[in-house]
């Protein structure tokens, strides 16, 4: 199947368009571990923390650049979505440059209301813009387009992160044990100061 923009292409860029096409699948690099990092980045965003959710977006991008052996790209989380009458924009991926890496930028609020945007919206954002990066880095190819092959490498790679993922209330209740824990602590090195004679 293509989409309709694919009549107005040139010959050279719809070769370009059905091979994007053709490759369907993005599978999890078998070095990337990132259970921990996505539970994190869920629980920042959660907590609407955006430097958090920033750090682990970038922590995450790491790992998978790495893992596909593709060079490195900055990544930043801002706040509300730009939009206009189109609608809003969700991510924006800017190609590597020559002395510049490529930078992937994604919005943490809906632009209407502000309100933080679903984990799992963000993170398929920002495995749509990963993508775009692979296209060129990985492919190899020319230029990226939105094809059917596109959006299932993009389903594939989000849906197997998601099936790694710790829960994140689970991150959050050890992190609670632990600061309890910790508290619990702090209280009875204090109480033991004030009850020595």
């Amino acid at each position: 199947m293509v989409f309709a923009y694919y009549n107005r292409l040139s010959a050279s860029r719809r070769r370009t368009y059905r091979k994007s096409d053709t490759l369907r699948s993005l599978p999890l690099p078998p070095n990337v571990s990132p259970a921990e990092v996505l539970a994190r980045l869920a629980l920042a965003l959660k907590h609407d923390r955006r430097m958090e959710t920033q750090s682990a977006c970038q922590e995450l991008i790491d790992q998978l650049a790495r893992g596909y052996a593709v060079p490195p790209i900055r990544v930043s989380v801002l706040a509300a979505r730009p939009s206009n009458d189109y609608g809003e924009l969700h991510g924006y991926y800017e190609p590597l440059e020559e002395n510049k890496l490529a930078h992937i930028s994604v919005w943490m609020r809906t632009a209407q209301r502000k309100q933080v945007v679903a984990f799992k919206t963000f993170l398929r954002t920002l495995i749509h813009e990963l993508c775009h990066h692979l296209d060129y880095e990985l492919f190899l190819l020319p230029e990226t387009f939105h094809t059917e092959g596109f959006y299932k490498r993009e389903s594939s790679l989000a849906n197997a992160l998601l099936e790694q993922m710790t829960p994140p209330e689970a991150v959050e209740k050890a992190a609670e044990n632990m600061s309890a824990r910790a508290e619990a602590l702090e209280l009875a090195r204090r109480l033991s100061r004030t009850t020595r004679p």
